[in-house]
């Protein structure tokens, strides 16, 4: 495994927080590595910086709060097939069910291809709300002429061309608020983004019964036909509030004071200890060849996907309640409540890791609450425990939620390296989608072999995460050496107690260089 501490290039110039005072200045950084903050309107108060930082959060709150409407119009476009097979989709179109697991696999990989242009094309752009309301648009059109399809190689080739225009969803929003929140706070606002996907898997079914139970045979359609027609009609709605709503970055975005920009500046400054922006004459695939020398993605690429095949479950997840032995209608309405109570826990358990600053235990916790459910349907096929079994299968999304504000937490700066590791990470980590479509062919005693299937890969996310906390340990270990050493050979000064001057710093292959006179750094574990 390659040293760390080797900055094989060079590292990128630091940039000091300039903290707000009401008259005192703050020491200066060495000249080399003085870069500019923000610059203030005025002199601001630590008061009044106060009040401009809480109406900073509640306009933002509201603002990206239309996210998750997105994203659950995001998953209903997706996922809506899983219901539309209930009521005819297979037969209609012929297909085996290898062709219909083919249908669900293509989705994932256009989603593969498109994410890390996308994601470089939206943190070099000015506006990213515009190009996500665009890009929305066009994936409700196509969600839309799904409904018209007739055969095989229609519903691949409409699957292949929303998954690939979709990737540009959820890598973009995450990116979007990475620039906003700071550390502290992006674990719950993920979650809240996230529960836009737990609430469409609920209200995906509860649409579904409407939509399939009262539209059969209406104009001569099938009633599946007009389920994708209705939620890619929504979806086109929703985009063009999308544009005019969406916050863009912390240097332009319109509705927002001259003030509350500076403070969304210095927070993220302050949080790191460098502004978020590229270094000057940065290149475009900088940000790609930076996350490529990193090995840590790759423990990250690894784990994400052991867990995304363990999660594979939420697209069969109609089926899986069909076992339970119920006509559609009341299967598709018993669907719903487990998601329910995972969008639940999933608030709880990322509010919690926000509150202690922790990941590893609220990423593995759901997942061991999530196997006990697997366990449960591998060795009994009553009834009552299976429907428990499927309240601890999707509180198991709870985790899933942490370990994408872990992504963020893990590789702070530059953007252009944090805007190419997201969505490589969950680029990758689509593999595991693509093979958990096959998972569940295994019918057999209720999915007993499907489920051994997903244990197994819960067992190995949980080992790739312990690894990954491992190596993030011995790094937070290695900086504290440098800083105490710089400390007593007088490099920098020593600093307050939870303001202390860090001589290390992350370079653009995850190395760690020094000194710096920042606030500390330290990886979240």
């Amino acid at each position: 495994m390659a040293d760390e501490r080797r900055p094989a290039d060079p590292p990128l110039r630091s940039q000091s927080p300039r903290p707000i005072t009401d008259s005192k200045s703050s020491p200066s950084p060495p000249p080399s590595d003085k870069v500019s903050s923000p610059s203030p309107p005025h002199t601001m108060t630590p008061e009044r910086r106060t009040i401009v930082e809480k109406s900073l959060k509640r306009k933002l709150d509201t603002r990206c709060s239309l996210f998750v409407l997105i994203y659950i119009m995001n998953y209903l476009d997706r996922n809506n097939i899983a219901a539309a097979r209930l009521r005819g989709l297979q037969d209609d179109l012929s297909l085996d069910d290898q062709q219909y697991a083919t249908c669900l696999s293509i989705l994932y990989v256009g989603y593969i291809l498109m994410q890390i242009p996308s994601n470089i094309v939206i943190n070099l752009i000015s506006r990213p709300s515009l190009y996500i309301a665009v890009v929305m648009l066009v994936w409700g059109l196509i969600s839309t002429l799904t409904g018209i399809v007739t055969n095989f190689s229609g519903m691949v080739g409409t699957r292949f061309l929303l998954g690939f225009v979709e990737a540009a969803f959820l890598p973009g929003a995450l990116l979007i608020l990475s620039k906003w929140y700071t550390r502290k706070e992006l674990t719950t606002r993920n979650a809240i983004l996230f529960c836009g996907n737990l609430i469409s898997n609920a209200f995906s079914a509860l649409i579904a019964a409407g939509v399939l139970s009262n539209m059969q045979g209406v104009l001569g359609h099938a009633a599946w036909r007009w389920l994708f027609w209705i939620e890619g009609g929504l979806t086109m709605a929703v985009a063009i509030s999308a544009a005019f709503i969406l916050p863009d970055l912390p240097t332009n975005t319109r509705g927002f004071t001259e003030e509350e920009l500076y403070v969304a500046q210095l927070r993220m400054t302050e949080d790191v200890g460098e502004e978020d922006k590229d270094a000057e004459g940065q290149k475009i695939f900088d940000g790609f060849f930076m996350m490529v020398r990193d090995w840590k993605v790759y423990v990250m690429m690894l784990a994400f996907t052991a867990y995304t095949v363990g999660l594979s479950f939420n697209a069969f997840f109609p089926s899986l309640t069909q076992t339970l032995g119920f006509s559609y209608v009341p299967t598709l309405l018993m669907s719903s409540p487990p998601w329910a109570f995972a969008c639940a826990v999933t608030l709880v358990v990322c509010w919690h890791s926000d509150r202690t600053q922790e990941k590893f235990w609220h990423i593995t916790l759901p997942m061991v609450g999530g196997l006990v459910g697997f366990l449960i349907c591998m060795v009994t096929l009553n009834t009552a425990a299976r429907y428990v079994a499927l309240f601890l299968q999707a509180s198991s999304y709870a985790g899933f939620v942490v370990f994408y504000s872990w992504i963020s937490s893990s590789f702070p700066r530059p953007p252009a390296k944090r805007a190419v590791a997201l969505a490589a990470i969950n680029a990758f980590s689509q593999l595991g989608n693509v093979a958990g479509m096959y998972v569940w062919d295994l019918k057999e005693d209720g999915y007993r072999k499907s489920y051994g299937i997903v244990t197994s890969m819960f067992g190995a996310a949980i080992f790739g995460c312990w690894v990954f906390r491992t190596i993030l340990a011995r790094l937070n270990r290695q900086m504290e050496r440098e800083e105490a050493t710089a400390v007593a050979e007088g490099r920098v000064p020593a600093g307050e107690k939870g303001e202390g001057v860090v001589t290390g710093s992350e370079t653009e292959d995850g190395g760690v260089v020094g000194p710096r006179v920042v606030r500390p750094f330290r990886y979240l574990l």
